[in-house]
């Protein structure tokens, strides 16, 4: 059970809101989701609307990336079987059962996530050895899931792995989105916006896609490694200055990133090359997909139900503050006799990191609504973050009620304090408000549920 408190002032248990949960994340397993794209028939291999005769196909080549990718790859194990040839995968955690169930020749490889490590370059480096035996008779079959900006990773040489991680870690404390943090890791990367192409050239390739950002724009989920790229070096000089971290960055960095804007450096694939065209991405499950399980599972539920959004944006205080103050507002025009309501919202929220604490936006996105909905009764809110990782800790949310707040007084503790030091995870905590659910497999974003009894 994800979240096992009684809600305050209210009849229902926590039972519904764990169906509904748990219906939006089956709606996106990563299993599912790649046997529903890929099957074959005979000797005929039909991803989504492709069909590829293998008796044409000299090899196959598996590879894959990011926090679902196990999943993924179990499903291609047992379409494919003994038609896969060789494989590379990089996941964030082992997992014995579904390894057990893989291709022997699938080889499983650990990176680091969010920070990338040289774990997460030795891997990448075992890819591409892999990869660069390839031929035109080949077939790549490549698995891409959320996460894959960090664990997949080969900085160019003039940098190496301390400016990239430096870089990382600067970018994630300053609230940047993962668009911009994208477009900046996409420029100092080797295999990042499209650059794992070049290597898987000359075999032709099909990519099938679990998307963690808002939108599902193929050039941003694990920093596109297989699509041309939008963007440019002087966008990243860009995003730099608007946070004014230009002082804060490593100077071989920023060196580099000039040297590109200037022309100096050859920038990232781009649309025209032709090198994409020996190339096909699929998405194959997202938010909205998940969003839109939980809208019909609360429905069937007997709750009154609207999607507010599945592109969710902005800081996650503030975000929380605003979704709670709707809350609140319909918790008191709603009256006795009508139904339920359940409000659900996607998307992926920004902290600004100032202080020294513990959380991820669920958390302090949770923490901030709690303060609105202070003694409102008949009321809760969920922020869960869909892979059960919220940030650098051990939770996937929160669960927080217009009791949340008193909660904390009883215990003498004052919940404006653990906000401002962005230490959200040691007041839930404390509360028993955090939702910790372990790796959940799949990776879409976020969801945030709003109900009002």
């Amino acid at each position: 059970m994800l979240i096992n408190k009684p809600i305050p002032g209210s009849v229902h248990g926590s039972t519904a809101m764990n169906t509904i949960l748990m219906n939006a994340l089956e709606s996106v397993d990563p299993n599912q989701c790649v046997r529903s794209a890929l099957t074959l028939k005979g000797r005929s291999l039909i991803i989504k609307d492709q069909v590829v005769d293998l008796q044409e196909i000299n090899r196959v080549f598996v590879i894959g990336v990011g926090k679902a990718v196990l999943p993924m790859a179990w499903a291609v194990s047992d379409a494919l079987g003994d038609h896969i040839n060789e494989g590379a995968l990089i996941a964030k955690h082992t997992d014995a059962g579904i390894q057990s169930k893989l291709n022997s020749q699938l080889k499983v490889f650990i990176g680091s996530h969010p920070i990338p490590s040289e774990d997460s370059v030795k891997a990448t480096g075992r890819m591409l050895e892999m990869l660069k035996r390839t031929t035109p008779e080949d077939l790549v079959i490549g698995l891409i899931s959320g996460g894959g900006s960090s664990l997949m990773t080969y900085p160019v040489e003039e940098i190496g792995l301390a400016g990239l991680q430096r870089t990382t870690s600067l970018l994630l404390k300053c609230g940047a989105t993962i668009e911009e943090m994208n477009t900046i890791r996409k420029h100092l990367d080797l295999v990042k916006g499209g650059g794992l192409l070049k290597y898987i050239y000359p075999a032709k390739s099909f990519h099938l896609i679990l998307s963690d950002v808002l939108g599902d724009p193929l050039s941003m989920i694990a920093s596109g490694p297989t699509v041309a790229d939008p963007t440019t070096f002087q966008n990243c000089l860009d995003i730099i200055h608007k946070f004014i971290i230009d002082d804060q960055m490593d100077n071989k960095v920023m060196k580099y990133l000039q040297k590109g804007a200037e022309g100096s450096i050859e920038e990232t694939i781009k649309e025209g090359n032709a090198i994409i065209t020996h190339h096909k991405n699929f998405i194959i499950g997202s938010l909205s997909i998940a969003a839109e399980a939980a809208c019909a599972q609360a429905e069937s539920l007997g709750f009154a139900t609207k999607l507010l959004t599945t592109s969710l944006r902005g800081e996650a205080r503030v975000v929380g503050a605003e979704l709670a103050s709707r809350l609140v507002e319909l918790v008191q025009n709603k009256h006795s006799s009508e139904k339920p309501l359940c409000l659900i919202a996607g998307g992926e929220t920004t902290v600004t990191v100032t202080g020294k604490g513990k959380g991820g936006r669920n958390q302090e996105l949770a923490l901030a609504a709690a303060q609105v909905l202070d003694g409102i009764d008949n009321c809760a809110l969920v922020s869960f973050a869909t892979d059960g990782e919220d940030g650098p800790t051990d939770a996937a949310g929160s669960f927080v009620t217009g009791k949340t707040i008193q909660a904390g007084l009883d215990l003498g503790i004052e919940n404006q304090k653990y906000l401002i030091e962005n230490n959200a995870y040691e007041f839930l905590e404390k509360t028993d408000a955090l939702i910790r659910t372990g790796p959940t497999g799949t990776n879409v974003n976020d969801l945030v549920l709003l109900f009002a009894f």
